[in-house]
């Protein structure tokens, strides 16, 4: 009997992305178990930040990073050859050991940050720069493409709506693994591997079954939130430049 590799998929995105609805196409796989967001307990206990659920949070989880990095290192369940982690790029902060990024795959996903910013604020009273990953993005792309010798995979979600087949068969051909149609739809409801902030941040892709094309955004930001959006943009470009294109 040949017993399948393990392999594991970092997959790294900032806030009110596409993250965990991949994280739901993936969990329909026979062969896969996911992680959602296992820094976000040492995030919320460095930066000291009032995130809603915090206590919650804090308590689900533990607040040290190296434990959290043994724990996203353990054996898979038998049967199980492929792990997917969640991870939002801002909670990964300087300092955290990185010679884990070795044993993986890593893919960035990239969203427009004016989308992402209409979208955080509707949780959130107040948004910074950094809240919304994409500084933490273009430094991942960097400290990855040095420490393994190869750029990440860069995904556009507004891609992958668009053509979730061709696109999920792209990252599963980067991982090497067997793209599955059971990957285009799961159940909706919620989930036992969900994070406890999923009552303030899930109610979409807990209805969902599947990926929904969204239209562009196509309203106005406030003031200071529009300089947010622009310092963002020029990031953002950069790494588009590197996305892969179906």
């Amino acid at each position: 009997m040949t017993v399948a590799p393990i392999k594991r998929l970092a997959m790294w995105s900032g806030p009110r992305n596409i993250s965990t609805a991949l994280m739901r196409s993936f969990e329909n796989r026979p062969d896969c178990s996911v992680v959602d967001e296992p820094f976000y307990a040492c995030y919320l206990h460095k930066t000291g930040l009032d995130h809603p659920g915090r206590e919650d949070v804090l308590a689900s989880q533990s607040i040290d990073a190296v434990s959290v990095i043994r724990s996203l290192n353990q054996p898979l369940a038998p049967g199980i050859s492929l792990q997917y982690e969640k991870h939002m790029a801002h909670h990964f902060l300087p300092g955290m050991p990185s010679d884990w990024f070795q044993s993986r795959h890593h893919c960035i996903l990239l969203r427009d940050p004016e989308a992402v910013i209409a979208s955080y604020i509707k949780t959130r009273p107040t948004v910074t720069l950094e809240d919304i990953g994409i500084l933490q993005l273009q430094g991942l792309f960097k400290k990855i493409t040095n420490e393994r010798g190869e750029a990440p995979l860069v995904v556009d979600s507004d891609d992958l709506l668009q053509n979730p087949a061709g696109m999920l068969q792209a990252i599963c051909n980067h991982i090497g693994i067997e793209f599955l149609p059971a990957m285009l739809s799961w159940p909706s409801g919620k989930r036992d591997s969900d994070g406890v902030w999923a009552p303030w941040w899930y109610e979409r892709v807990e209805a969902s079954t599947g990926f929904e094309v969204r239209p562009p955004f196509d309203g106005e930001l406030d003031a200071k939130w529009q300089n947010i959006a622009e310092q963002a943009a020029d990031i953002h470009q950069q790494l588009a430049r590197h996305r892969i294109r179906i």
